[in-house]
């Protein structure tokens, strides 16, 4: 069954695995089409169908008609937070049942209450409504306070696709509105809990999960690191998310030895930057950038990468069996050829999709190559493990001290600019890592 109109949306009734079109003609994913938020916002649509069951073929340039379509097929409203849902833009959706945990972990606690300081305040960033990076607006709020938590002068907070994803309601974490978004900061303690080990005055970096983009944020003790005197605050802002998340790729999940070649797409990002140095770092004799653009290619050997290649034609630059270890942040179409390019007992390493969609694998290439996809969740699994960021965090130092791991800041805006901060993460055009300086 499928429904080709954009007039009448789809039946809310169709079966699972329906295979479903929407909006006329097949449009495919490329760096071109997804240039603009519309895309990237319908792709997370389509992924939330086939979530599912459902198979959405397509949905051409129409994206009112669209979003109709698919929001009446998911479940025959628009999601929650878009501007035509019938219940208002703030309804949350109820919660899943939570899995059983398996033997050895621990459930994520959610971040603790916040209270605030009377009479001191502060500004910071607030997301009241979830329709985009555009909505979100600078206020004067009450300082944070927190006897169990570290506070932070922030000096720098970085800026990352999941508060792009909050803005609009779709990212996993959806905390009660309004609330201040940013999970990275770095600045100077100005409290700190007894036993913590950290005094005012200290320089760190911290993972606050939620209320970095103000003045002063809170952290947890166990995700404050004392900062060494040669890292500014803007790298340090920029530094624990990406390259915790990339050493537990290389390091931990897909078990990098001394001397392997290491193939990384999206090679001018955060996480590809950050990927090219740890590779490095630790001891990978050959890593490839793959990029979109000359400029892109420029940022990539800054990284240290030892050769670039585009991303048009990367397989054939490249050349199949090839290589140990692929990165992928990226997804999309080019996951195919990047299976080919490894060599026997190669790892590809799952990442993220900031291609828009996702991409599947016919495991009898796996089998007859004798290769390996592995996931690579950092967050859920490093956060669930308290310790775990600080295990990361303590083998990744000394590479830090010596300038080996060095984040490639990119653009740098004022906390007033944060609208415009987030949104430039839309496009796939920011090279490093994207900071807002309070």
């Amino acid at each position: 069954m499928s429904a080709a109109s954009c007039s009448t949306p789809p039946p809310a009734n169709l079966a699972h695995g329906a295979r479903v079109v929407v909006c006329g003609a097949i449009s495919t994913y490329n760096d071109e089409t997804l240039a603009e938020g519309p895309r990237r916002y319908m792709a997370l649509l389509v992924f939330r169908a086939s979530m599912q069951g459902f198979v959405v073929m397509d949905y051409a340039d129409r994206y009112p008609e669209a979003i109709a379509g698919i929001s009446e097929l998911i479940g025959g409203r628009p999601p929650r937070g878009h501007r035509d849902h019938p219940r208002g833009r703030h309804r949350r959706l109820p919660r899943r049942p939570a899995r059983p945990l398996r033997r050895g972990q621990h459930r994520q606690a959610p971040p603790p209450a916040v209270t605030h300081t009377k009479g001191t305040t502060m500004r910071a960033i607030h997301i009241s409504s979830l329709d985009g990076p555009e909505a979100v607006e600078v206020v004067e709020i009450a300082d944070p306070s927190d006897d169990r938590m570290v506070t932070i002068d922030v000096k720098a907070a970085g800026v990352a696709f999941p508060e792009l994803l909050q803005t609009r309601g779709l990212y996993q974490l959806k905390p009660d509105l309004p609330f201040v978004p940013g999970a990275e900061v770095a600045g100077v303690v100005s409290a700190a809990p007894e036993g913590s080990g950290l005094s005012v005055g200290d320089r760190v970096a911290a993972l606050t999960l939620l209320g970095g983009f103000a003045e002063k944020a809170l952290a947890r003790p166990d995700l404050t690191f004392a900062l060494p005197d040669e890292v500014s605050f803007e790298e340090a802002a920029s530094f624990t998310f990406n390259y915790a998340t990339v050493y537990f790729a290389l390091v931990e999940r897909g078990g990098s030895v001394e001397g392997e070649t290491v193939l990384v797409h999206g090679a001018a990002g955060g996480i590809g930057t950050a990927a090219i140095q740890m590779a490095k770092a630790f001891g990978a004799s050959k890593v490839i950038g793959v990029v979109s653009t000359e400029a892109k290619g420029e940022i990539a050997r800054a990284a240290g990468a030892d050769e670039v290649v585009m991303a048009d034609g990367f397989l054939e630059a490249v050349g199949k069996a090839s290589v140990d270890i692929v990165v992928d942040p990226v997804g999309g179409d080019r996951f195919t050829d990047s299976l080919r390019t490894l060599r026997e007992h190669g790892r590809l390493l799952v990442i993220g999709f900031t291609a828009g969609s996702i991409p599947e694998v016919k495991v009898n290439r796996l089998l007859l190559n004798n290769i390996s996809v592995v996931g690579v969740g950092w967050g859920a699994f490093a956060m669930s493990r308290p310790g775990h960021v600080g295990k990361e965090w303590a083998a990744m130092l000394p590479h830090l001290r010596s300038g080996a791991l060095r984040p490639i800041v990119g653009a740098t805006h004022r906390l007033e600019d944060a609208a415009t901060a987030i949104a430039s993460l839309e496009g796939r055009t920011v090279t490093g890592k994207v900071v807002l300086v309070p």
